[in-house]
């Protein structure tokens, strides 16, 4: 499978406010976890193992224990092959404010993304703990031509309250709708 060609984005600007008062000096994504880890390991762990080398991570909220840790802990891909995990700060390139979401951050963004040329952009949170193999999603991907394709778990309405973007699909498995975090979530069958 081919995964040389994909430019991986991985968003780690974010302040993580339920997880106060670990993150009142630092991002979610730099919270330890396990000791010398950080929670930003799992992520760039799964890109490792999935063949993905061509990462920018963007950074936004405290995130000098961040810059610390990719500096001191990710820093062995052989930059010669094309072979990164590179931080980009905020840089307020599109004006004089912060991101205002992730599709702003990768909006500020594609002169870096687009100088790779990928075929393929992957989008992932820094904040996130889980295990995944990006190689399955991107087969997926192929097989249903999709020009798009989210990674989603399925969760219980009450679970889901006020705490995760709900995907509304339809019986397909295609997206119909989305909501950020409502307080009374749509339940799938």
């Amino acid at each position: 499978m081919e995964m040389e060609n994909i430019v991986t984005v991985i968003m780690a600007g974010g302040m993580g406010e339920r997880l106060k008062p670990l993150t009142l000096y630092r991002a979610k994504p730099a919270v330890p976890f396990g000791g010398v880890f950080r929670i930003i390991d799992f992520t760039l762990s799964n890109c490792m193992n999935s063949g993905l080398r061509k990462i920018f991570v963007l950074t936004q909220y405290k995130s000098h224990s961040l810059s610390n840790h990719l500096s001191s802990g990710w820093s062995f891909l052989p930059r010669r092959m094309d072979h990164f995990i590179e931080e980009i700060p905020a840089q307020m390139q599109m004006g004089d404010e912060w991101y205002k979401g992730t599709a702003d951050a990768i909006r500020q963004n594609m002169l870096f993304i687009e100088e790779k040329k990928p075929t393929h952009v992957l989008i992932l949170s820094g904040d996130h703990i889980y295990k995944m193999d990006y190689r399955i999603m991107k087969k997926f991907h192929d097989e249903k031509e999709a020009s798009m394709t989210i990674s989603v778990i399925r969760v219980r309405a009450e679970e889901a309250k006020k705490q995760y973007g709900v995907l509304e699909v339809d019986e397909n498995g295609k997206i119909i709708g989305f909501e950020e975090k409502p307080e009374e979530p749509k339940t799938i069958h």
